[in-house]
């Protein structure tokens, strides 16, 4: 058994302060395991989000040492003897207190995108895909929505006035997994470019450094969302071919219905 210095914010959405506490570690420990050592010996009103502890509710998002990390999946080993661990709350979103933020406004987002649209003229027991038409779409459904890509992308954690036209990489790869999905039908091109601020990513693949499920989100999402927005409003071959129904699976008169079955947890 050994000990470490843990920095910890604590305060509010008004106010706060970095707090130093000495705290026992044990050999295989992770941060939460850490905080919740601190919670029951020394800070017992430390307000920490956390959940399953098995790095698949996305709940325990903090930032360690200055990186968006999930505290339930860091382990103490990987700091040096003697270093101080900072743990602060995630910097893009409101802090409710200590370590606990206000991610309500990504669920608010999450609702906005149109919701799955399958073939109408299809019935029950009649879609059918093949598992290579899957496999992007189904790489996206790992998504555990910690919202460290939102988090750390700096269109917004840098830039307070793109929080409200810029839905962050976690909902943009929403759409590209509706986009890329063999049986849907609607077209969200557009509004993944106007109304989700699409526009504002540069690809500097900081939110697919982060995330914890090794999604490839700026390659495998953000960018080809971008070449189809492309193609969609600058290729005039593309544009004519839509105007005279050449797109195969898009039906123009299909309507595009919000998913508001989104609840967050």
């Amino acid at each position: 058994m050994s000990s470490a210095t843990f920095r910890v914010w604590r305060g509010d959405g008004g106010e706060g302060a970095l707090v130093d506490y000495e705290v026992e570690v044990n050999e295989g420990e992770v941060v939460l395991d850490v905080l919740h050592r601190l919670q029951a010996t020394q800070a017992p009103d430390l307000a920490v989000r956390w959940n399953c502890k098995a790095g698949k509710c996305g709940s325990c998002s903090m930032e360690i040492n200055g990186r968006p990390r999930l505290s339930c999946m860091t382990r103490m080993s990987v700091f040096a003897p003697g270093e101080v661990v900072t743990v602060t709350p995630m910097r893009t979103f409101p802090v409710l207190r200590d370590l606990v933020c206000d991610v309500s406004r990504n669920y608010a987002k999450a609702r906005e995108i149109p919701s799955f649209t399958p073939d109408p003229a299809l019935g029950p027991g009649e879609m059918r895909m093949r598992q290579e038409d899957v496999a992007r779409p189904q790489e996206f459904r790992k998504c555990i929505e910690c919202f460290l890509c939102n988090n750390v992308c700096h269109v917004t954690r840098d830039h307070e006035e793109n929080k409200e036209h810029f839905s962050g990489p976690r909902y943009l790869m929403r759409v590209a997994e509706l986009e890329t999905h063999p049986a849907d039908t609607a077209d969200r091109r557009m509004i993944a470019q106007d109304e989700f601020g699409l526009g504002y990513c540069n690809i500097t693949k900081c939110c697919t450094e982060v995330c914890p499920e090794n999604i490839r989100i700026t390659d495998n999402a953000l960018i080809p969302l971008k070449e189809r927005v492309a193609d969609r409003r600058y290729d005039p071959l593309v544009w004519l071919g839509e105007r005279i129904g050449l797109r195969p699976g898009l039906r123009r008169d299909t309507p595009i219905v919000p998913n508001t079955r989104r609840t967050p947890r």
